[in-house]
Formats: structure tokens, C-alpha cells, sequence
């Protein structure tokens, strides 16, 4: 593990026995688009988690895995990595930044696995390390940004699946869910995010395929409890993507919350410029009074 400004930078794996991943040189990028203001990390093979976590007088034992968005080509580690940590840790929430492997048939053996592969490797080291961070493992949840969305939303819902090995039959379950302009539905071509598909399935996935990453598709009774964010005037991801999931989880009456802007457009972050409204505050109220915050 390194340490970097009071933050714990922990690698998902030996660097020597990465699981599904081909021997290649490490040419990860990391840069500041100032097109975007962004911080973006490219061509990652060597995935981390970044823990962030709240001074012990402040913690509360919530915590929450970030999945930053990128559209399965780069992750938005800034804006929708670090920065949300960082407000998480002011309410006592430990949050952990997945720099998850770029879908790549040149590193991967099987390139639509990778991202899920990671993801609940970073849920099981988090749970299985709760009582050295403070964090109790039944209020765990995940949260994902565009593409990290559609990653975290497979986390809600092939939490069964297991992509990762768990030995120790950890539970890869997620408590609770926040997607925020979140990619989901890969079978309805009107709506979908083509490149992000194409990215994680390749140009021409098979119908099984398309269903089996279409998250709405796959919410059951257990899928954990959800917060869904979304501008109405997003171009990038249609705003139907958190409709048809928010109406997926009340089929099975899984208690969700869907907060949708009229204005605010796509990548937003932390804040939307078009209101004073705060969905972090609202995020804050949401797992407080689903007990999320302080265990009761």
C-alpha cells in the first residue's frame, strides 16, 4: 500500500498475477484536460483503489465505492473520483476511488469482464478490511458516474456473478446504489450509449450480451436500494437510461429515490450549475434517513 496525502493507494493485485490481463508494458496516463477541466487517466492496466477516509472523530462507519465515468475509454478520476471522496469524508462516509482496467482487447483476454472483475475485488478488499477502516460491512454501498455508472449498476445487480475470485465467499452485494447520470441500458439502441457498448462488448455483441450488461434487465428482488441523479437535457446519456432502471427496482418495490434536473447537461460532477439545488445534500439526507449514516 502507498500513502499520498493522508490517502491509501492500494493495487487490486500483484502486479505479477493480474486475472484475465496479457503481458504487456504499463503505459498508463494520467492528465489534466483543460478542454474538459478534467483529470483523466488513460490506458490503465494496473487498476487501484483509492481509500479515502474521514478523521476517526468524524467517521460514522459508512462507506462507499466510487466508480468514475470515462465511457470505458479513460476514468474521470477528479471530478468524479477524488473530488466526491473528498465531500463524502465531510459526512463521515470512508470512500474508496476505483481506478478500474480499460476494456482492451490488446491487455484483456476477455475485455468485458475487466471493469466487473475489478469492481468487486475492490468490494470484497473493502469489506474484508472494515474493521482496520472503521467501516461496517453492512453499510457498504457503490456509487458511478456515466460509464462508472453502468459499471456500478452490474455491481447492484450481478453482485451473484462472480467475476472475481472469493475464496472466502465474501458478500459482493452492494447495501446501496447511487448512479448519477448513469449508463444502463445496452438493448435499446434509441437510448443507449453506443460507444461505451462498444467499448466494453466490441461492434457487434450478441443479443445475450446486450441483455446481460442491461442493468434494468437484470434488477431481482434483492437488488439493493438505489439513488438515481440525472439532467433531462443530458446529450450524451439519455435520461431514460435512470428512468427505465428507477422503474426496474419499483416493479419488486425496491425503496429508490430518481432525482431528475431539467437543465445541467452531462458530467457534472458535484455540482450542476443550472440550480441552487445540492444533490450531495440530498444524497446525504437520503442514506441518513435510510439509516445508512449512523446504523440505526
Amino acid at each position: 500500500m502507498e500513502m499520498t496525502n493522508a490517502q491509501i493507494i492500494i493495487p487490486l493485485y500483484n502486479h505479477d498475477s493480474i486475472p484475465n490481463s496479457k503481458t504487456v508494458k504499463d503505459t498508463e496516463k494520467s492528465e489534466f484536460n483543460k478542454d474538459w477541466n478534467i483529470l483523466i487517466i488513460s490506458k490503465i492496466t494496473r487498476p487501484t483503489l483509492t481509500a479515502f477516509l474521514p478523521p476517526k472523530e468524524k467517521a460514522n462507519g459508512a462507506a462507499i465505492l466510487i466508480c468514475p465515468g470515462g465511457g470505458y475509454s479513460i476514468v474521470a478520476a477528479g471530478h468524479e473520483g477524488y473530488d466526491v471522496a473528498k465531500k463524502l469524508n465531510e459526512f463521515g462516509v470512508a470512500a474508496f476511488v476505483l481506478k478500474y482496467r480499460i476494456p482492451d482487447d490488446s491487455t484483456m483476454i476477455n475485455k468485458e469482464i475487466g471493469p466487473l472483475q475489478d469492481a468487486q475485488r475492490a468490494m470484497k478488499i473493502i469489506r474484508e478490511n472494515a474493521s482496520t477502516w472503521n467501516i461496517d460491512v453492512h453499510r457498504v454501498g457503490v456509487m458511478g458516474f456515466s460509464a462508472g455508472g453502468h459499471l456500478a449498476s452490474t455491481v447492484l445487480t450481478l453482485y451473484d456473478k462472480w467475476a472475481t475470485e472469493n475464496k472466502a465467499n465474501t458478500n459482493l452485494r452492494p447495501d446501496f446504489g447511487v448512479l448519477v447520470y448513469p449508463v444502463i441500458s445496452f438493448t435499446n439502441d434509441s437510448i443507449a450509449n453506443i460507444d461505451t457498448r462498444d467499448h466494453l462488448l466490441g461492434k457487434n455483441p450478441t443479443k445475450e450480451k446486450e441483455i446481460e450488461y442491461s442493468a434494468e434487465l437484470n434488477v431481482n428482488p434483492l437488488t439493493p436500494p438505489t439513488l438515481l441523479v440525472h439532467a433531462e437535457d443530458d446529450d450524451v446519456v439519455h435520461v431514460q437510461n435512470s428512468i427505465s432502471f428507477y422503474e426496474a427496482l419499483k416493479k419488486f418495490n425496491i425503496p429508490s429515490e430518481l432525482i431528475i434536473y431539467p437543465k445541467g447537461g452531462h458530467g457534472f460532477g458535484l455540482n450542476i450549475k443550472t440550480t441552487k439545488d445540492n444533490w450531495m445534500e440530498r444524497l446525504k439526507y437520503w442514506m441518513d434517513s435510510n439509516g445508512w449514516l449512523s446504523g440505526k
